[in-house]
């Protein structure tokens, strides 16, 4: 009887460990998930800029158009400004895709299989 008890009890201790091992587990995956997440997020809301971008540049182009149609004199110095305004606009347009890139490439969660 006492060596069954002593069996028992050892299983136990076994089931015990085992049950913590699962339990850190599931929370090493779900956290692990949770980040994969954010990370998802983070690309979604940096690609948003390119729209952000695109309508800067329309904005910039047709400031350009209305301010030749008022004063054509001024043509040339308007071109140049407009020509640095679609210049700052794009470079904002292509730093949203490398804050993409670096967010899904560079951070990753290292998931052990």
């Amino acid at each position: 009887m006492e060596v069954q008890a002593q069996v028992l009890r050892i299983i136990n201790k076994k089931s015990n460990k085992e049950q913590r091992r699962k339990n850190v587990t599931r929370k090493v995956f779900s956290r692990l998930e949770m980040l994969e997440g954010a990370k998802s997020i983070g690309v979604g809301a940096a690609t948003i800029a390119l729209a952000g971008a695109a309508v800067g540049i329309g904005n910039v182009l047709s400031s350009l158009i209305h301010s030749m149609a008022r004063n054509p004199s001024l043509a040339k110095q308007s071109f140049g400004y407009a020509i640095l305004g679609f210049a700052l606009t794009e470079a904002i347009a292509l730093f949203a895709p490398m804050m993409a890139f670096l967010i899904s490439f560079l951070f990753r969660s290292h998931k052990k299989s």
